[in-house]
């Protein structure tokens, strides 16, 4: 439709930024968003869940309270309700995009109704859905590819760009958290603090301490995999590691990185063949196509870092985890984020690392979790403090109205953790062991999806 915004050419750079700064709100309006990745199983053998089981999920959701069927093609690869959606990613993970949220609550009514709906369907189906990070025992050639036109492009180009892209794609399931902004200031703090804490995002949910069912030697492989993946739109934005940077930064950081396909219509046109980045493509358009508003949009959501802008601000960090600990995360961001005491209090135990400890403490944090150290402190300690600020943080936001309850007990499930200094990783690890029966059991009882409490 040549009245869509998404059909109109790119006219100036500025079209470009206003893309991004346009997803700035009043502080009223914030919300919470919520994507959980989990992995499907087959219910007897732990093994990745076939295309033809996963298929059979969706269809008997397909009509069932406001779920609508997404296709490609003759293939049912997803399911759109009013305000959330379910998609499958390249291996069959499933994911749920609940809404923006205006609170906890709300984020976790959404879930538990999800849940509900699937883990009533799973044992008839013969499934077992599992909060966890990575495949625990099917090696990456037996899962199958989901049949999705974008998947058949990006698959073959991942071989070129790392070792482990196709791991990532078909083998990992993570969590999500979307978070709102004022203005350009407010975005590029916020980004800056993301990433900055990414290496406590990855320690304190390490849930990935396998690949092809044995210990991998890291608590969340994950971190190493997506290292390995595409170093042009994976991992941290080095503009964002120090105080400054703009949204032009992040404008300049999409246009380097090599475009993967167009879409015209219902149709995706492979540009891995010949890889351009989205600043040639701008100036000398390619395959007879010429750089839309659209395509800008659809390259954004190929960019994998740590911390992306869609407009609004997604922290792509943490493991997949069970439903209370995926909460949890959001819970966390929410609490620091949306507060300014909180958030000047993390700013300032972090502001003094130099950018060499920052970089040595990200894969450090891959690998020994919250023993990681940096300085003379470790992970574990930052962890503690930061979540106890959230806490505050969480009843400072009840107390000045922005909440209608307060949201501080979405913080318990980390109790554990924070008092043991054990991740949900390192139980895995401390029962892996006796048959693949043994395993799976010790498995489903730390992660399977259904809620706790």
């Amino acid at each position: 439709m040549k009245n869509d915004p998404a059909n109109q050419p790119i006219k100036s750079r500025n079209d470009l930024l206003g893309s991004l700064r346009g997803g700035g709100r009043p502080r009223e309006d914030w919300g919470i968003g919520l994507e959980s990745e989990k992995l499907l199983l087959d219910a007897k053998t732990g093994e990745a869940a076939s295309y033809s089981q996963i298929r059979e999920m969706l269809s008997r959701l397909e009509g069932v309270a406001g779920w609508q069927g997404i296709y490609d093609d003759e293939y049912l690869v997803g399911l759109q309700g009013k305000r959330s959606s379910v998609t499958l990613e390249p291996g069959g993970q499933l994911e749920l995009s609940g809404r923006l949220c205006c609170d906890m609550h709300c984020n976790r009514r959404d879930l538990q109704r999800y849940v509900q709906q699937i883990s009533e369907l799973a044992p008839e189906l013969g499934l077992c859905i599992l909060g966890f990070g990575i495949q625990p025992f099917t090696p990456l050639d037996k899962i199958d590819w989901l049949p999705k036109k974008r998947y058949a492009i990006m698959g073959p180009y991942m071989l070129k760009t790392g070792d482990m892209g196709q791991r990532m794609m078909k083998q990992t399931a993570g969590t999500q958290v979307n978070l709102d902004y004022f203005d350009e200031a407010d975005c590029v703090r916020k980004l800056r603090l993301l990433q900055w804490l990414s290496p406590l995002f990855y320690a304190l949910f390490a849930n990935s301490p396998l690949l092809d069912s044995v210990d991998s030697g890291f608590l969340a492989v994950r971190g190493e995999v997506w290292s390995r993946t595409d170093n042009d739109r994976c991992g941290l934005i080095p503009a964002f590691m120090s105080e400054g940077g703009s949204l032009d930064d992040y404008v300049d950081y999409a246009l380097a990185t090599p475009l993967y396909f167009l879409q015209r219509d219902k149709r995706l046109i492979d540009m891995t063949d010949n890889p351009v980045t989205f600043s040639e493509f701008l100036e000398q358009g390619a395959k007879g196509e010429t750089a839309l508003l659209g395509d800008w949009d659809l390259h954004l959501s190929t960019l994998f870092p740590e911390v992306r802008l869609r407009p609004q601000l997604e922290l792509r960090t943490p493991d997949s985890l069970p439903p209370d600990l995926a909460l949890a995360v959001a819970a966390l961001v929410k609490g620091l984020f949306y507060d300014e005491t909180a958030l000047a209090h993390a700013e300032s135990l972090l502001s003094d690392i130099t950018n060499t400890e920052r970089l040595q403490l990200y894969p450090d944090s891959w690998r020994l979790g919250l023993n990681a150290r940096f300085g003379s402190s470790t992970l574990l300690e930052l962890s503690r403090e930061l979540v106890a600020e959230a806490r505050q943080g969480l009843v400072r936001q009840y107390l000045q109205g922005y909440n209608a309850d307060d949201e501080s007990s979405f913080l318990n499930p980390l109790a554990p953790i924070l008092d043991s200094g054990k991740t949900l990783a390192e139980l895995v690890l401390d029962g892996w062991q006796g048959s693949k029966q043994d395993k799976f059991r010790h498995l489903r009882n730390l992660c399977e999806y259904r809620f706790r409490s």
